[in-house]
């Protein structure tokens, strides 16, 4: 497939064990730090990992030197061993950098008013300019037939939950840890709003700052009930309860969905598509969607709780030229009319 991560096995808890203890005992400190101003803890998890891929690399191929001691050359050289011998992304290494500066900042803010030995320290991984940030994925881009074809084949293999997953990502543009916070109560009659072209559900949790994330209520456009009804049907026939609008059957229990599933049925998906497919591909192609039905900007704004218009430009992957026809014709220039949401209902 086109969209490749290069994976390497790194770390081990073998390798971890022999870190030196007083950077494991730095990282410990900065971690617990993030623990106390409320950050996620799946960024505190994210810290961790890349702290001890950067501490194996200091452990394996430059003496396990303390923290403190070492040198931006240093820092340097373990990023040209991630670009060249991991053969890591420029994005992936300016997280791994990012990582690191963080706790460089801890480091110097908060323990060199409290401890001599680090009274001198100052961070120096800013100083170490990083490879281009370039994408080295190929984007996938679905079309609206592709969309469309898709999940009817879903539904002629009676893969209703695997239908039902896809259309609401595709409806709602949420992301992949989103789709899984949906409840079955949210597509009652009552939450339809603008004269029925979209559900409105209480507030979930996204993406955001803290371990309660950003609380957001989320959209989904009509033609998602479709999708919906038919996953509700099947779930009656099988006797689930569960209040989750996906779920997974654990030794006879109906539970939540874990993301893993999703991870799972994403290669399944790719395929059947005949083309790499991500969860995040489908806010991409709502939002690029919502442009080819002129809706304004402001108003894609909103519907994604994005903060600014900006975000606009980042997901749709419409090209100009794809545009030319509504606007030129062998008469000359044609007028452009505006859309709303409300166009797109079923």
């Amino acid at each position: 497939m086109a969209r490749t991560t290069v994976y390497n096995q790194i770390t081990d808890d073998e390798k971890i064990k022999q870190i030196n203890p007083e950077n494991k005992q730095l990282a410990e400190d900065f971690l617990d730090y993030l623990s106390s101003i409320d950050r996620s803890p799946g960024t505190i998890r994210g810290y961790k990992n890349d702290l001890d891929i950067f501490f194996v690399w200091n452990l394996e191929h430059n003496g396990d030197k303390n923290f403190i001691d070492i040198k931006k050359r240093e820092f340097a050289r373990f990023q040209g061993y991630a670009l060249n011998e991991w053969g890591w992304g420029s994005r992936r290494i300016r997280r791994v950098k990012s990582a690191i500066s963080s706790m460089s900042n801890f480091i110097e803010n908060i323990l060199s008013d409290e401890d001599e030995d680090f009274e001198d320290y100052r961070s120096v991984i800013k100083k170490i300019e990083s490879p281009p940030n370039e994408a080295i994925r190929e984007k996938t881009v679905l079309s609206d037939e592709e969309v469309d074809d898709f999940l009817e084949e879903l539904v002629s293999q009676g893969k209703y939950q695997k239908a039902c997953v896809f259309a609401l990502a595709a409806m709602s543009g949420a992301r992949k840890s989103e789709l899984l916070r949906f409840k079955m109560e949210f597509f009652s009659d009552e939450n339809l709003v603008f004269n029925g072209a979209l559900y409105k559900t209480p507030k979930i949790k996204t993406k955001g700052r803290g371990k309660n994330g950003k609380m957001i209520n989320k959209y989904v456009l009509c033609d998602f009930k479709k999708y919906f009804d038919l996953w509700m049907n099947e779930r009656t026939k099988l006797g689930i309860e569960s209040e989750w609008l996906f779920v997974s059957n654990n030794n006879g229990v109906w539970e939540q969905m874990k993301v893993a599933t999703l991870n799972s049925w994403a290669k399944s998906f790719s395929r059947m598509l005949k083309k790499d497919f991500y969860f995040h591909c489908n806010r991409h192609y709502l939002c690029s969607k919502m442009k080819r039905y002129n809706i304004p900007d402001n108003v894609i704004q909103e519907f994604f709780e994005w903060s600014t218009t900006d975000m606009v430009n980042i997901y749709n992957d419409n090209n100009a030229t794809d545009e030319f026809g509504k606007y030129f014709s062998k008469n000359g220039l044609v007028e452009g009319k505006e859309g709303s949401l409300s166009d797109m209902g079923g």
